[in-house]
């Protein structure tokens, strides 16, 4: 499932040292080799502390954790939607990506130079916002031109896209994000027809010091950062990106031992990586016999046969039924013998909706 958050940020912010620091991860890990398949994506496996349990119970000859694509976006300066700087290729880059990753500079540095003098997050915050902004309003403007004509001619379905249009302009006007608009579940479906930049789910990357990792309530620009992103309901991670370079070198104990010396519990990358997850709507069901224990990603809703088309197109085409147990009743069971006796394991159809932690083994046919 090639879903990706794409990395934002203006120049000095932190997000190429938080980018390599995801690309250099686990390089030699023997799960799953972190990797890099383009200059600018990196691939992660998603943290999940279940795999490692299904694995101690079912003791596979391999185990592989699912993964999650992070996409570094070129650099942005003021004026972007304009074409300045590497305006055309931020927009072109940020168009392909699922949900965005902005990093914030919430942190004082002499020695590193800020792009607009000093450091802000809230006006870096807005700079970013406003060339999206904007790129979105020119392309809805040329649209209401089209739309209108029909609209004239009461056309239905042109009449209620004007009426969703108008509002993306009203909002982009006064200088609001779609997402901040409240659409009908029908406009809805128009907006997303619409492929808006400013549809795309965000979540802000606070990168601070490394004293103030251990003392986040401390520092006035998260503070700031986590007031702006409250008001229009986005999520706010911490990290030190210059630690998440040196954790990224580490794997094992000798990562365990080096975060416990920081007293913090994970790594902010971790901590990124299931909220990017979480944002898109992603879940996880897993495979788990003797050949392998697996983690697959799906869609939050998805049912059966199609969750089972994730692993091979064949699963989906001739699917028969599904073989369910939830992670907790086959951990508390301890073997799927037990569990099968204790009623656990269920036999489910095309209309079930696959449940985050289900195990589950398919039965089909071609």
């Amino acid at each position: 499932m090639a879903l990706t958050t794409g990395i934002v940020g203006l120049p000095n912010v932190g997000k190429s040292t938080l980018f390599n620091a995801i690309t250099q991860a686990g390089a030699e890990s023997a799960n799953y080799p972190f990797c890099t398949i383009d200059p600018n994506v990196g691939i992660v496996e998603v943290p999940d502390v279940r795999l490692q349990k299904l694995t101690e119970l079912v003791e596979p000859k391999k185990t592989i954790p699912t993964a999650f694509e992070f996409t570094d976006i070129a650099g942005i300066v003021e004026g972007a939607s304009k074409g300045e700087g590497l305006g055309n290729k931020f927009l072109s880059h940020i168009r392909q990506v699922d949900a965005i990753s902005h990093v914030v500079r919430c942190f004082a540095d002499d020695n590193i130079t800020h792009v607009s003098g000093g450091v802000n997050p809230i006006r870096d915050i807005e700079v970013i916002n406003l060339e999206l902004i904007l790129a979105d309003l020119e392309s809805i403007e040329k649209r209401i031109t089209r739309v209108a004509k029909l609209a004239k001619t009461r056309d239905k379905e042109a009449v209620a896209e004007l009426e969703v249009l108008e509002l993306l302009r009203d909002a982009f006007e006064n200088e609001k994000p779609a997402r901040s608009v409240d659409f009908t579940d029908e406009q809805q479906k128009i907006v997303k027809n619409l492929h808006l930049l400013t549809s795309k789910p965000v979540l802000y990357v606070a990168n601070v010091s490394e004293e103030d990792l251990l003392s986040p309530d401390d520092n006035e620009y998260v503070k700031l950062v986590k007031e702006f992103a409250a008001a229009e309901g986005s999520q706010v991670i911490l990290v030190c990106a210059k630690i998440e370079s040196e954790i990224a070198e580490l794997e094992g104990e000798e990562k365990q031992m080096f975060l416990e010396e920081l007293g913090i519990k994970e790594s902010g990358l971790d901590q990124l990586i299931r909220a990017a997850y979480d944002l898109l709507g992603l879940q996880t069901y897993f495979t788990a016999g003797v050949q392998e224990v697996r983690a697959w990603t799906f869609r939050k809703g998805t049912k059966a046969p199609q969750a089972a088309g994730i692993i091979h197109t064949d699963f989906e085409r001739g699917f028969i039924r599904a073989e369910v147990v939830s992670y907790d009743d086959l951990v508390d069971a301890g073997t799927m013998a037990v569990a099968k006796e204790r009623g656990k394991v269920r036999l489910e159809g095309k209309e079930y909706i696959v449940q985050d932690g289900d195990v589950v083994h398919f039965r089909f046919n071609v």
